[in-house]
């Protein structure tokens, strides 16, 4: 089985892995375009990068990282855990950097891709060829300027937060920040104490919300020292995590008393940390929390009051040589520009991947298309195609890192099928990417992310197809992709569907070296054959026993939110 992999981040990391541990007999190749691994780890260098999740929780689930420096963690610590990761089990045997896939296109009488790839180093082209295709390329990674008119006539420095240059330095300068998304959110902190000043240009307002429990700080070497040699004391901490943020799934449902408390309380606290009733107004937002992705926002509040800090509210008109010219009249002269202005989000992928028929998956989910994929892993018109964090995955309702693992192990599945069952391809069918779509808007009518707030959940805009995200919790993901649905799927064979038969013999048969009577046992040890006991043994049903959470006073200081 020949198996690429197109990204070596996070997905295809764990890809590798996976593959790795459990199969026999296949190639592998991951094509990664950047000088090196872990994807948006490696690309995002601006000042203040960190995860907005503890660090103890953006781990793979059986692979945890004992000394983290902090809760939340840099990009820089980040990008050495999967770096060490992939040291660890050896997987940059798989891995080609400075290799960027750009044309893949699907022969149907082979029943392989081939797919061209272009070297960075030496400029030149290969021709490679594939049974199963996996894109891993992520989908905030594909970063776009600002549509401002002038922008490319401003003669000061300009940067984007995810093309950013580190050897700029801002001590004493005039900066301009434009956006209020996660990424700007962290960078107004980490550049206030460098710069003469920061203009930050605010077009809409956003929930910034503290975290229950979990404020920042440095671990303590007594801390360091219980998360490394007190046993459990780390998986104990894990899992209370995780199991809380688990919790918070109803507060995403329009209207249920969650999404409504914790959108009185998140104000509140707002209220209780920014002094003007200007800001206030401007940045306490009427739409529901959670709309948009939501951040802890470390000390972003407060450094927009300081005395080093305009914020201007509204959108930027044009740039000009030196300034940006707002729509309230005004200029603002700096010397530095840092766009915080986020990605393209259409999930239109970056070069073309020609399925069945030709059909162009970007043109099938191109700008002027609605991005409608089968269970956020597969495409329309695409056979032996897979994508991790496609259309409609749980990529904002809770633990992202497990979503990976739940995509890396369906797409493994499948694998399995092709390689033990002569299947030429599998392609979903479009009734079934039809009716899932379908099942996913008559959902998303009822969640707040369909309030009235500019989302990429909804490609950018206010009003549209919720087009990012799973219609359920990340919990209830897992339990979907368990199992293949192949009706779902147009399979075609390579020839007698049951030559998978053979010659009549068992592989155990083969195999001197394993139990020819495996199954004469004293107690019935097999598995379960029912999805409900499965599930109810693999989730340790009956174990655990929650204390009920206490009502606190929507006016309560000392109360925060999860994020």
């Amino acid at each position: 089985m020949r198996i690429i992999v197109i990204g070596a981040g996070a997905s295809g990391l764990c890809l590798a892995y996976k593959l790795q541990r459990s199969f026999e007999n296949f190639s592998l190749k991951v094509f990664e375009k950047n000088s090196n691994i872990s994807g948006t780890w490696f690309e995002n260098r601006y000042p203040g990068c960190a995860c907005d999740v503890p660090g103890h929780n953006y781990v793979w689930s059986w692979e945890q990282k004992k000394d983290w420096s902090a809760v939340y963690v840099g990009s820089k610590e980040i990008f050495k855990y999967f770096k060490d990761f992939a040291a660890k089990y050896n997987l940059g045997r798989y891995i080609n950097v400075s290799h960027e896939v750009i044309e893949a296109r699907w022969e149907e009488a082979e029943g392989l891709w081939n797919v061209r790839v272009k070297d960075h180093t030496t400029g030149s082209i290969l021709e490679e060829s594939c049974d199963i295709l996996i894109n891993a390329s992520g989908i905030l990674n594909n970063w776009k300027w600002p549509s401002i008119p002038g922008l490319q006539s401003f003669k000061g420095q300009i940067l984007h937060s995810a093309h950013y240059d580190e050897s700029i330095d801002l001590a004493g300068k005039t900066v301009g920040l434009i956006g209020n998304g996660s990424s700007g959110i962290q960078i107004l902190p980490a550049i206030y104490p460098k710069v003469k000043s920061v203009t930050t240009f605010l077009r809409s307002p956003t929930w910034v919300a503290p975290i229950q429990g979990l404020d920042q700080h440095v671990y303590t070497k007594e801390e360091l020292d219980d998360f490394a040699n007190r046993p459990g004391h780390l998986l104990k901490q894990r899992k209370d995590i995780e199991s809380t943020v688990n919790s918070i799934y109803p507060m995403f449902l329009n209207g249920s008393k969650m999404q409504e408390t914790t959108k009185k309380r998140v104000g509140f606290q707002m209220r209780t940390r920014l002094a003007g009733q200007k800001l206030q107004e401007k940045l306490i937002p009427e739409w529901g929390f959670g709309c948009r992705r939501m951040t802890p926002g470390i000390m972003y509040l407060e450094t927009l009051q300081k005395p080093k800090v305009e914020v201007i509210y509204g959108e930027i008109a044009e740039i000009n040589e030196k300034a940006a010219v707002c729509d309230n009249g005004k200029e603002y002269e700096m010397d530095v520009l840092i766009c915080a202005t986020g990605f393209d989000t259409s999930f239109k992928p970056r070069f073309p991947i020609y399925g069945k028929n030709g059909k162009n998956l970007q043109d099938l989910w191109g700008s002027a298309a609605e991005a409608h994929s089968y269970m956020g892993v597969g495409a329309p018109e695409q056979p032996n195609y897979l994508h991790f964090l496609g259309p409609n995955c749980p990529i904002g309702s809770g633990p992202l890192v497990g979503a990976i693992e739940a995509q890396a192990d369906y797409m493994l599945r499948w694998c399995d099928r092709w390689q033990t069952e002569n299947i030429k391809s599998f392609t979903p069918k479009q009734a079934a990417i039809n009716d899932f779509a379908a099942r996913t808007d008559l959902f998303m009518r009822d969640t707040i992310w369909k309030a009235g707030c500019r989302s990429w959940y909804k490609h950018g805009t206010i009003d549209g197809r919720v087009s990012a995200l799973w219609p359920g919790s990340s919990l209830h993901y897992f339990e979907a992709m368990q199992y293949l649905r192949a009706d779902d799927f147009d399979v075609e064979y390579k020839g007698n569907r049951f030559d998978w038969l053979g010659n009549g013999f068992s592989q155990t048969e083969l195999d001197q070296t394993c139990d020819w009577a495996y199954y004469i046992r004293e107690v019935d040890d097999s598995p379960y054959l029912s999805k409900a006991k499965l599930r109810k043994v693999l989730t340790k049903s009956g174990t655990v026993v929650r204390e009920p959470q206490p009502e606190l006073d929507e006016d309560d200081p000392n109360w925060k939110a999860w994020c």
